[in-house]
């Protein structure tokens, strides 16, 4: 009986801003492939009608991939080959495009990827800071435990740091990640390869001042910081040497409040002040 052969699944990058950043190889692609799947099929349209390119589009993002997930796997074990792309950049990075893709794989099917513009090396380049080594973090959290928490677990990164910020809260997220993280040199870059891409340099106070004096702040930002300094790693080192107990009595016995020292000592641990009240509070 004669099988059908499987499609193959495209990972198509697409511009950030700027529309004539696209490659030759992503248009020649996405004009012959079978569908089109896409985070926002309203905005991808406007970049196939720029390019004149008319193919099936279907919809494909974080609150339908499972249900939409099946379907495309469907469509590609039945022989089509599918595009997929995100909103902006590179499909798969702080996108569903990654479950698709563990999904192909689960299936045999080829994926392979059309390279392209990523937000977040450009920023990385250009903040001016190492690029030697780097963590991408992603999008900070909306949530603000769930951010305060992230921000916690890497103040002791040495390598530089690259985070997403929504700008409807950039301000107050600038504020929080210099109130853990210390006021280190960074790079705030927003509108990146669009007319009015610009780059703040500096501390993250010179940044939150700038920002501050804006009415109102635009577009999609990467934030790039610093590393922690080995010195600032060293101390981490000294305080996780202690228990829990001796690090509470090192700011009691300097007589700081109780409440004050448990947030200290979660700041200075990389933990939750919920953590440090109930192993200290249970021995007392």
């Amino acid at each position: 009986m004669y099988k059908i052969k499987t499609g193959t699944l495209y990972l198509v990058s697409t511009p950030i801003g700027n529309l004539d950043d696209i490659s030759y190889r992503a248009l020649k692609t996405l004009r012959e492939v079978d569908l089109i799947a896409a985070e926002d099929t309203r905005h991808s349209l406007k970049l196939l009608n720029y390019f004149e390119i008319k193919k099936p589009l279907i919809s494909y993002f974080e609150h339908n991939k499972n249900k939409r997930g099946e379907e495309l796997i469907g469509h590609l074990l039945n022989g089509k080959n599918i595009a997929l792309v995100t909103d902006a950049g590179t499909p798969g990075i702080s996108d569903p495009g990654e479950d698709l893709v563990k999904l192909a794989i689960e299936n045999n099917i080829n994926v392979t990827m059309i390279p392209g513009c990523t937000a977040s090396i450009m920023a990385l380049v250009l903040s001016g800071l190492p690029c030697g080594r780097f963590s991408f973090e992603g999008f900070l959290p909306h949530d603000k435990n769930e951010r305060r928490n992230l921000l916690e677990s890497v103040r002791n990164e040495e390598r530089t740091m690259i985070f997403y910020v929504s700008p409807h809260n950039c301000l107050s997220v600038l504020k929080e990640t210099a109130e853990i993280l210390g006021n280190r040199k960074s790079a705030l870059c927003r509108e990146l390869t669009k007319k009015y891409e610009e780059i703040i340099r500096g501390l993250l106070s010179d940044i939150i001042e700038k920002l501050a004096a804006n009415d109102k702040v635009k577009g999609e930002m990467v934030l790039v910081i610093e590393g922690a300094r080995k010195e600032q790693t060293d101390q981490s080192n000294n305080w996780l040497s202690m228990s829990i107990d001796e690090h509470m009595n090192f700011y009691l016995n300097q007589g700081i409040d109780k409440k004050e020292a448990m947030k200290m000592v979660a700041r200075d641990r990389g933990i939750t002040k919920r953590e440090v009240y109930s192993i200290f509070m249970r021995k007392t």
